[in-house]
Parts: C-alpha cells; sequence; structure tokens
C-alpha cells in the first residue's frame, strides 16, 4: 500500500464482474423475473459478450443463490414467497448486527457521515413518495452500514441478501412502509450511532428487522 495521497492504480473490474453485476440489477429490479429462465445465447447477444464469461457470471449467482440449476433444463431466478421472507431478515439481521458491533468499535465519526448522506438520499425519495427511488436508498443506507464496518465478508453476503429483500419487497409491494416512518426508522439508527449508544443501536436494529418479518409475512 502507497503513502498516503499517493496516486495508485485504479482497479479495473473484470468482464465477468461487470457482466455479474448487470445480472444482479436485472433480478434486482424485476426485468429478470423471479422463476424465469436464463437463455445463453440471448443474454449474450444483449450484453454484447461471449457465452465464456457470461457462463462465469451465471456460476457465480448460482453460488450466491440467486440462481439455481435445474437439470436438463437450465438456470432459472430463484422464486422467494412468504416462507423466505422471515429467512432473509433474520440472516440480515445477523450480518447487520455485527456489522454494527463493529462500526462502534472502528471509526464511528466516518460512519456517521455517510449515513448521514444515505439518509438525505431516502428522504429526498420519500419527499417524491417514489417506491423504486426509496426502495434504492433504503438498500443504499445497508450497504453503507455494513461496508462501514470494514469487513468485506460482511459486505459480500450482504449483497445477495439485500438483492433477496428487493425480491421480496418487490412481490410485496403494498407492505411497505409509510415514507415517514421509513426515514425515522433510520433516522433513529444513524442517532444511535452518532450517541455512542451500542446497546439501543442493537436493539433497533433488531426491532427493524423483526419489524419488516411481520409487515411482509402479514401483508
Amino acid at each position: 500500500m502507497g503513502q498516503l495521497g499517493e496516486l495508485e492504480p485504479v482497479p479495473r473490474k473484470s468482464t465477468v464482474e461487470i457482466v455479474s453485476d448487470e445480472l444482479r440489477s436485472a433480478i434486482l429490479y424485476g426485468s429478470l423475473a423471479p422463476g424465469s429462465q436464463l437463455g445463453e445465447a440471448d443474454l449474450a447477444a444483449r450484453l454484447g459478450i461471449s457465452r465464456g464469461p457470461l457462463r462465469e457470471a451465471m456460476q457465480r449467482l448460482v453460488q450466491e443463490g440467486l440462481l439455481h440449476s435445474e437439470p436438463h433444463r437450465g438456470l432459472f431466478v430463484i422464486t422467494l414467497d412468504e416462507s423466505d421472507v422471515e429467512d432473509v431478515y433474520m440472516t440480515r439481521l445477523a450480518i447487520e448486527r455485527a456489522a454494527c458491533v463493529l462500526v462502534m468499535q472502528r471509526n464511528r465519526g466516518e460512519a456517521v457521515v455517510q449515513l448521514t448522506e444515505s439518509l438525505q438520499e431516502l428522504e429526498d425519495a420519500a419527499r417524491e413518495r417514489d417506491r423504486v427511488k426509496m426502495s434504492d436508498a433504503d438498500q443504499a443506507f445497508h450497504e453503507v452500514l455494513v461496508r462501514a464496518s470494514g469487513s468485506p465478508r460482511l459486505e459480500r453476503m450482504a449483497q445477495t441478501l439485500l438483492v433477496e429483500t428487493r425480491m421480496c419487497l418487490n412481490a410485496l409491494q403494498a407492505t411497505y412502509p409509510e415514507p415517514d416512518e421509513l426515514v425515522e426508522e433510520h433516522r433513529r439508527l444513524v442517532d444511535a450511532i452518532a450517541d455512542g449508544e451500542e446497546e439501543r443501536l442493537l436493539r433497533l436494529i433488531e426491532e427493524h428487522m423483526t419489524e419488516s418479518i411481520e409487515r411482509l409475512s402479514n401483508p
């Protein structure tokens, strides 16, 4: 690692990483719908790439659990139903709770700065009452929270779970909280970090996840 201020090469994403991101995003936004089959020839043509990188990218998503293979049929986007909701959110709770503990031990001030920016984006989306923008901002907030832990492994695990969360929300859109309520839930998390109240933060992140389970399980 170079000295502070020293210019270093910017890491470039490989074709496989770029294609993985594209496929993940398509699943997240529903353009590759749950249960849909992925046709290699069609996707390769749409993405303008050869089948080699595409196959490797699809296998990455199989490993992440976003695609599944059916013998003699091919690859399909997973389908999530209400029975998956609790598992998704309880796993997120385990990851984000661990992230919160690390945030409080490490650079709490920097986390507050970054999360305050994310909270502002959430407030802007809530003001417009735009559900897609609210979901984007909500997801971005939690990505920043986990990234602030400094753990690349927690961040990697959270990435897949946040896509699965979005799939649950897409299927059960009517259960999404009111804009003001959503903003307030996230503001309380930032305030707890800013105040150095770890016990309160861990209680709030647990409430945030369990209330989401209740809301999605009882639409």
